[in-house]
């Protein structure tokens, strides 16, 4: 159940912990609070209040997608039919496991996506078969990546 607490002001402690745990999310609260010269209770309620208040939302094993045979990541403008079906297109949007990302925005796109193929046939099969044809999408541009230069969370 997450908690809204507006304005919440993380401490030096609260920050410390998120930047050790966002460099490597792997590391047991016992390490972290060895490290910062507190209990591992400490570290552990911390952790528990960032949750409620959404500040956390989970940790992720980061896979590299071309050491598992994902070569393609491509960048789709898309462009709806109406702003209204902004909701409809993102359920159906959920169901392709390729976009991994989705962001509603300003500018010439309604939304852009992030999406990994294996290669070009699989990229094609996804744009033709499994977006363009999406009730409510009008069309859709497509960037395709060369290279990811930077990949980082946000500095605390």
């Amino acid at each position: 159940m997450e908690k809204n607490y507006t304005n919440y002001d993380l401490d030096n402690l609260d920050v410390q912990i998120l930047s050790i745990l966002m460099e490597d999310s792997s590391i047991p609260y016992t390490e972290i609070a060895k490290k910062l010269i507190v209990s591992g209770g400490t570290i552990h309620v911390r952790m528990k209040k960032m949750e409620e208040l959404g500040i956390i939302h989970g940790s992720n094993l980061i896979i590299n997608p071309q050491k598992v045979g994902f070569d393609i990541t491509a960048f789709l403008g898309i462009y709806l039919e109406k702003g209204s079906q902004y909701s409809d297109a993102v359920e159906q949007l959920r169901q392709v496991k390729e976009v991994v990302e989705l962001h509603y925005c300003t500018g010439q796109y309604s939304m852009f996506a992030k999406i990994v193929c294996r290669d070009t046939a699989h990229l094609r099969k996804v744009l033709n078969e499994d977006i363009q044809g999406l009730k409510g999408i009008q069309r859709t541009e497509t960037i395709i990546s060369l290279e990811e230069s930077i990949k980082r969370q946000i500095t605390l």
